[in-house]
């Protein structure tokens, strides 16, 4: 992407950020993020930032080409234990993505790429195609689906271009945009800092829980490259491949030379609504665009432990 004006809303938090400074290289880059976890010093100079809510009513989408939308309450906790959190949710996560992508249509856009989620696939040891069967467990799960729904209808109704891209457990680590996110960030950020800083991770249940850890950086060629293409439907980004938490925490003891123990609880997580393991396919992304994941885990985790060994 070359020469565009785009809009990032949730620009400022970690993944947003990290697409928003990587597109400004190129492009003249707007971000939009209400601070909630998202913090503006995530960002570079040379991109424009607005603190504003998703449900505004006056977005800068004039003169925008294309809208990557990722603004989201990202965690089955935001939307959970009260009306109040479950109402907000979907408010956020559906009349917001609807909101933003009407104002952009209106001004002209016809090119978004939207953050959907891997959790709607349950447990999964195999590849998950984006064919297979899904369903909502939580209510961000269900705001997540009718997200997609909805862009089905800008699709149809409206001609647009709506690429929904599930992301597969996403990284990279406190010393890069992930610190602000505190309990929400990645196991392998919260880990990696616990083993530097001589604590232990508290791992839930007996660590078995697997993850399809996919470094921030392979995202961000993704979300660029579905809109590039201008893709439409939905698309996987993951490695196809599994790793427990044990082992996140064993190599980060070994990269980091600590003797650190973890520390296992019992999980506060209702085990019917906590995923054990997630496994992307990402064939669909890969015969559309050509991209596939660069970083390998043990990259992946030797870069997130390289600032706390400098």
């Amino acid at each position: 992407m070359n020469g565009n004006r785009v809009l990032v809303t949730g620009g400022a938090g970690f993944i947003g950020s990290n697409l928003a400074n990587h597109l400004a290289a190129d492009n003249e880059v707007v971000v939009v993020d209400d601070c909630y976890l998202g913090t503006a010093d995530n960002l570079d100079d040379s991109v424009e930032f607005h603190e504003q809510s998703v449900l505004d009513d006056d977005l800068p989408t004039e003169g925008v080409d294309a809208v990557f939308h990722l603004a989201a309450l990202s965690s089955l906790k935001m939307h959970e234990d009260s009306r109040e959190n479950l109402c907000t949710g979907l408010r956020v996560n559906v009349e917001g993505f609807a909101n933003t992508v009407e104002q952009a249509r209106e001004d002209g856009c016809e090119t978004v790429v939207y953050a959907s989620t891997s959790s709607i696939y349950g447990d999964r040891t195999e590849p998950s195609p984006e064919s297979m069967a899904v369903e909502a467990n939580t209510g961000y799960e269900a705001s997540k689906l009718a997200r997609e729904r909805y862009a089905e209808y800008f699709h149809n109704y409206h001609d647009m271009s709506m690429a929904g891209l599930r992301f597969f457990s996403v990284y990279q680590g406190y010393r890069g945009a992930e610190e602000h996110k505190g309990e929400f960030a990645n196991i392998i950020a919260q880990f990696a800092d616990d083993v530097a800083n001589d604590e232990s991770p508290v791992i839930y249940g007996d660590g078995t829980h697997s993850r399809d850890f996919t470094h921030v950086q392979d995202i961000v060629r993704g979300i660029e490259l579905a809109a590039d293409h201008e893709l439409q439907g939905i698309y996987n980004l993951g490695t196809g491949e599994q790793h427990t938490a044990n082992e996140v925490v064993e190599r980060l003891c070994s990269i980091l030379d600590s003797d650190v123990e973890p520390e296992h609880v019992e999980n506060p997580i209702d085990e019917d609504v906590f995923v054990q393991h997630t496994m992307a396919d990402a064939t669909k992304m890969q015969e559309a665009t050509g991209w596939e994941p660069e970083i390998s885990f043990e990259e992946g985790l030797e870069r997130v432990c390289g600032p706390y060994l400098e």
